[in-house]
């Protein structure tokens, strides 16, 4: 097996100052670094939970929908959604319980890319400790 130290998520938005302000300003995610990446532009990490969102470089083209989409698990998605409509994300699907038992809500980031706000709720299997 790989022993995995560390992972992160990499995107390469298509306008890069609008996509930092949106995890930073609009979701919220801490700034875990930030570094230049040469001609004056720079990367920033973000912590994502258990993990890390690098925003590096650009792509002229945004991402398909669909293949790859961020899930971020939260205790209240009530309380997110308010928080998160308070600060100008647009909500493309209020919080819902689904039929596996977890609650989800979705949005997008400044490229379309899906973003899963999750609450996993007390009585759901995954927080069994059987």
């Amino acid at each position: 097996m790989v022993n995995v130290l560390s992972s992160r998520v990499l995107l390469h938005p298509s306008d890069p100052e609008r996509s930092r302000a949106f995890y930073r300003d609009v979701l919220g995610l801490a700034v875990c670094r930030e570094f230049a990446t040469g001609g004056g532009t720079y990367g920033t990490v973000f912590f994502l939970g258990g993990g890390f969102l690098e925003l590096s470089g650009r792509s002229d083209t945004p991402p398909a929908p669909g293949p790859v989409q961020l899930w971020l698990q939260v205790p209240d998605v009530e309380r997110a959604r308010r928080e998160l409509a308070g600060r100008g994300a647009v909500i493309a699907r209020e919080p819902v319980r689904e039929p596996w038992g977890l609650v989800e809500m979705w949005l997008a980031d400044p490229d379309g890319l899906a973003v899963c706000v999750v609450e996993v709720p007390e009585d759901h299997p995954i927080r069994r400790r059987d």
